[in-house]
């Protein structure tokens, strides 16, 4: 039963977002010029704005970036991302590990090869004098009864697989024939509303419907952002400052709801910390709150739920404070009194 505070406190929420609506334009907030790069490091600055986090050790003795878990139609969760130790340059494709736990996980092996399984996949770009072919953040769902994994490959664009068999172990499949990019850009991500509706997500808060056969795009992407912009330069990306101060991150997008809320989070440099940034919102399309630190060093992070009802935020650690390095880890977390994501502290 939902008492009438509760109550109170969600009609005050949606007050302040409709208020939002009306006081700020949709308009991409940019700075007038392109800031100095900074010169400091993760340990020049200081933590403000970051809740407390509780101990995280690595659950999977493997090299992995942009780590990636979701339940499954049975009774294990399954986990994915980026294969190393070349992450930057190139690598097999996609390998999945199972668990019923959390704790032990068994590996599925190499569930789609860029070199056996690829088409356009399988072409070498340059950037920066390096050649590379690297598939980037495969992300694993479970919807529609079956097995998607959103991804990347360097250069090219984004891709989205299906499972042939409806088993996470595939064989996978591109959901598009013939078989192309998706999108130009990075870090796609799969979210599917209450209505069953399926929306591709990519980059740094790209939106656009999914047929609902699930074999492409339905319109044109459009940009998340923040109806509030944060103006701190050094919370982006200092030591590569970006121009723009609207967008939720730059990166690893991320969707979910909960609460009646929709979650939007992306990968930031916060002070230098590679920090997972979120922004909320009542209507999937926006506007979307102010973003803040949601769960430190869990830049480019996945939410889910357990079989229990508790919530946890994936993560692998990209700056030199993080409590793990390139290796998979979870995090718990919980929502605060206002709805707010914060990790779970004892």
């Amino acid at each position: 039963m939902v008492t009438s505070n509760v109550q109170f406190k969600s009609m005050k929420y949606i007050a302040i977002l409709v208020l939002t609506a009306c006081l700020y334009q949709p308009v991409r907030a940019q700075t007038d010029v392109v800031p100095t790069p900074s010169k400091k490091t993760v340990k020049d600055y200081p933590h403000t704005g970051e809740p407390a986090m509780p101990p995280v050790k690595p659950i999977l003795d493997e090299p992995l970036r942009d780590v990636s878990i979701c339940k499954g139609g049975d009774d294990y969760y399954y986990l994915t991302g980026t294969l190393g130790p070349k992450f930057m340059t190139d690598n097999e494709g996609i390998k999945i590990w199972k668990s019923k736990d959390l704790n032990k996980w068994e590996p599925l092996g190499l569930v789609w090869s860029i070199e056996k399984d690829g088409t356009w996949q399988k072409q070498w770009t340059e950037k920066n004098g390096l050649k590379r072919r690297a598939l980037w953040a495969p992300e694993i769902h479970y919807l529609k009864g079956n097995y998607y994994i959103a991804y990347c490959i360097t250069g090219l664009g984004t891709g989205l697989l299906e499972s042939k068999t409806k088993k996470p172990e595939g064989p996978y499949v591109s959901v598009n024939t013939p078989d192309a990019p998706l999108t130009r850009g990075i870090d796609a991500s799969l979210f599917q509303d209450d209505d069953g509706k399926v929306y591709f997500l990519y980059g740094d808060g790209r939106i656009a419907a999914m047929k609902d056969d699930m074999s492409g795009l339905e319109n044109k992407p459009q940009l998340l952002q923040c109806a509030i912009p944060d103006n701190d330069i050094e919370h982006h990306h200092p030591s590569r400052p970006c121009t723009d101060m609207s967008h939720v991150g730059f990166e690893g997008v991320y969707l979910f709801k909960a609460n009646g809320r929709y979650y939007l989070s992306c990968a930031e440099r916060y002070y230098e910390r590679y920090h997972c940034m979120t922004a909320e919102a009542t209507n999937i399309m926006g506007p979307y709150s102010a973003r803040y630190v949601s769960v430190p060093y869990a830049g480019h992070n996945t939410f889910f739920q357990d079989g229990r009802g508790n919530w946890w935020s994936t993560m692998f650690g990209n700056d030199a404070d993080a409590p793990v390095q390139k290796q998979a880890a979870i995090v718990p977390i919980e929502f605060d009194k206002d709805g707010h994501i914060r990790p779970k502290v004892k």
